[in-house]
């Protein structure tokens, strides 16, 4: 069973959210909250599976609150997926940088919230195709003056590899045909790069990968 909490400053949202939530059997709504500060306490009392998290609200805000949840150690086993009506790159970036592991906006269909809280929940990342795009265009017309980060010294040529596959959008079966190794070993060399990194997910790894200048 998932465990999620709601986080939404109109109570007609979070309703609506745990409602559409409790449709799936394989998911439980185990606390809602109108605010980052009552976020945090429900969240730290329940730690749930996944966070459905709004970015605009009054008092702390839900790149706040998430930076918050992605710091405390009690924690790591909680995602954060960022729900939002607003596309500004400004909060895209705020809330990956936070640690957030999806970015949907409020108005995505039903099921793709439902699939996005199960992917997050295995260990995924979710990013609204439109999002995804215009994340990947800021790093493409970036320059590539900045210098290279210290932790590209710490990875192997072989991790280098799975990291700039990772990047272009590969599954891990899809990186072991590329990289002539299975499926298993590809996730390995993920799980590795997400420990060296420091980073909960396959977005933090896209993001690092086009810093890094791997992918342009």
């Amino acid at each position: 069973m998932i465990s999620v909490v709601v986080v939404d400053d109109e109570q007609l949202v979070r309703s609506g959210f745990a409602a559409l939530l409790a449709s799936d059997p394989e998911i439980t709504v185990v606390g809602t909250a109108g605010d980052g500060d009552a976020a945090l306490a429900v969240i730290r009392r329940e730690r749930p599976a996944v966070v459905l998290m709004d970015i605009r609200m009054p008092g702390r805000d839900g790149v706040s609150a998430t930076a918050a949840i992605t710091a405390d150690p009690a924690l790591s086993g909680t995602r954060v997926i960022v729900l939002t009506t607003f596309d500004l790159d400004e909060y895209v970036h705020a809330a990956l940088r936070a640690g957030a592991s999806g970015f949907l906006l409020k108005d995505a269909q039903p099921t793709d919230l439902l699939t996005a809280v199960h992917l997050v929940d295995r260990g995924e990342s979710v990013l609204a195709p439109a999002l995804v795009r215009r994340l990947i265009a800021t790093y493409v017309e970036t320059p590539a003056t900045a210098p290279q980060p210290v932790w590209l010294d710490s990875l192997t040529p072989r991790e280098i590899e799975v990291l700039a596959a990772v990047a272009r959008g590969l599954s891990n079966a899809e990186i072991g045909e590329a990289l002539y190794m299975s499926a298993a070993t590809a996730k390995t060399h993920v799980g590795r790069l997400l420990t060296k990194l420091n980073v909960r997910d396959r977005t933090h790894l896209v993001i690092a990968a086009y810093e890094a200048g791997l992918v342009r």
